[in-house]
This record gives C-alpha cells, sequence and structure tokens, in this order.
C-alpha cells in the first residue's frame, strides 16, 4: 500500500474519529520470545503516526528494538455497527529524559477532566525517562460493515452476487 491510499484510508471522517477516541488502542508485536503480544495501550495522533511513550525496562521496549513491526488496531465500545481501524507499520524508539507531551495527551483522553491534574502531576513525579514509540503507518484499513467489510466477507458477496 503506498503513503497517499494510507493518508487516504486515515483521512476517513470515521478514521479521524477513531484517531481522536478515548478508546485505547491495541498494539501488537512479537516478544522476544517469539510469540505474538497484544496490549491495550493510550496513543496520540499527531495527524502522520501515532505516538505512545513507556518506562525504558518494558518488556515491548526490548521486543520492538528486535523487531519494530507492529500492528494496531482502534475500534469502539459499540456493538453494532462495529467500526476498527487497523494500522501495520514500524515502530521508531526514542528515549527521552521526561514525560512527553504525546504521552500526557494520550493520558487527557483517558483520564477523567477531574482526576486529571493528578494523574498528570504523578506521571511526572514518577517517570524521569521515557521510550517514545512513533508507528508510522504504513499500511490501514477502515472496516465500517456498512460501506466497508473485511476482505474474505466482501469476496464471499461477490462470489454470491
Amino acid at each position: 500500500m503506498n503513503r497517499h491510499d494510507v493518508a487516504e484510508v486515515l483521512a476517513q471522517p470515521i478514521s479521524r474519529e477513531l484517531l481522536g477516541s478515548s478508546i485505547p488502542a491495541r498494539l501488537a508485536y512479537n516478544g522476544l520470545d517469539g510469540a505474538p503480544r497484544a496490549i491495550p495501550i493510550g496513543f496520540w495522533w499527531d495527524g502522520e503516526h501515532l505516538v505512545m511513550a513507556t518506562v525504558p525496562a518494558s518488556a515491548k521496549v526490548g521486543a520492538l528494538r528486535r523487531d519494530p513491526r507492529v500492528a494496531v488496531t482502534i475500534d469502539t465500545e459499540k456493538a453494532w455497527p462495529p467500526r476498527v481501524l487497523l494500522i501495520r507499520g514500524t515502530a521508531r524508539l526514542e528515549t527521552v529524559e521526561e514525560v512527553p507531551d504525546p504521552y500526557i495527551e494520550a493520558g487527557r483522553k483517558l483520564v477523567p477532566a477531574e482526576h486529571f491534574a493528578g494523574w498528570e502531576q504523578g506521571v511526572r513525579d514518577l517517570y524521569d525517562r521515557m521510550v517514545l514509540i512513533t508507528v508510522v503507518p504504513e499500511w490501514a484499513k477502515l472496516l465500517d460493515f456498512e460501506t466497508t467489510l473485511p476482505k474474505a466477507v466482501e469476496d464471499l458477496l461477490l462470489a454470491r452476487a
């Protein structure tokens, strides 16, 4: 998938809604033992990349340094119609000597407003270093189950038409 096609998917209104939502993303990667992992994680969309952060000793940091290929799913809490944004890409890692702004912005989406100031102070007191995980989207698909479906379902419907 070329960059233009990826950008087109990510610019769709439902994609923008999901990228701005308060629901954690699910980050999938291969662990150091080779087994797949899928974890919920707060994220910030900077308009081009998904940005997350974690502590340097996190198991995912070592795993992503060895194999930076990732898949990300962002979906909704609604049962119907489901809205699902699928992204595949490469993670870039950068250690920073502070709590990075994208981590705070991701937290702002997740933490209730009345608890945010305390949460922010707590993380700033706790973390003196973090690792930014920046996912460069290389493939994207939006499923809204009204106008877009998984490829196998589309193929089945076409075969029966």
